[in-house]
């Protein structure tokens, strides 16, 4: 869903790896949220197909999902909960989560929760924080990134001195993109902003490290995740 049309230059979204789970009880009834990243519908909707088939016995699997830079693709499900009382809630709890003080930008985020009746009605009020909460407490408990559109810009530099100039580049803060190996040297490459002194700063401490033996080459843009401060 990244575009590099997009408006944003930055979001957050939840760090690769495995989905996450928290489960919350309330009034007898298990809420179990499972949190996915996902950069499609597909991936999204794959989430809900996938946890139908674990949690075949729950009487319900409602879901909510925000998609793209922008956050342009929104969608919610109540899976049979009153109309309004679960996808909603879940689609807000994403929506207005947070990342910063006064910072709302969560996205590429697919939730799904699945409900376990324990006989007692929560009523339409119930219902409504109930599924906000859950979703709500599983993100604060998910690990999240920062996704930022950057300059990739690559350093060639012979095999043996690439190790050391990439811990001295990450020691000094620089972000690195994934690395890619020629028959004789390593391809560095460094996600930069797009602001030309950050650029000539780069190369300048790209050529001060190697006594001047190499350089930066602009590379194009791309989405790199950054860890949070």
């Amino acid at each position: 869903m990244e575009s590099a049309d997009s408006r944003t230059t930055t979001y957050t979204t939840l760090a690769s790896g495995p989905d996450f789970r928290h489960e919350l009880e309330i009034k007898r009834s298990r809420f179990i949220t499972v949190l996915r990243r996902a950069d499609s519908e597909e991936t999204a909707r794959d989430l809900v197909s996938a946890l139908r088939r674990e949690f075949h016995d729950a009487r319900h699997h409602c879901s909510g999902f925000v998609l793209g830079p922008d956050r342009d693709i929104q969608r919610s499900n109540d899976d049979g909960e009153p109309s309004g009382t679960a996808g909603i809630p879940m689609l807000d709890a994403i929506i207005k989560r947070e990342t910063a003080p006064g910072v709302t930008d969560l996205s590429d985020v697919s939730a799904v929760v699945v409900r376990y009746f324990g006989g007692i009605l929560l009523g339409a009020g119930g219902l409504v924080r109930a599924y906000s909460e859950s979703v709500s407490a599983a993100l604060e408990r998910a690990p999240l990134v920062r996704r930022s559109r950057l300059r990739i810009c690559e350093a060639s530099v012979p095999h043996t001195v690439a190790g050391r100039l990439e811990h001295d580049l990450r020691a000094a803060g620089f972000v690195m993109a994934e690395t890619s190996y020629g028959a004789r040297d390593t391809i560095l490459r460094l996600a930069v902003p797009d602001d030309a002194e950050e650029l000539a700063a780069a190369t300048e401490r790209v050529r001060s490290l190697t006594a001047g033996k190499a350089g930066l080459t602009p590379a194009g843009t791309e989405w790199i995740d950054v860890p949070l401060p």
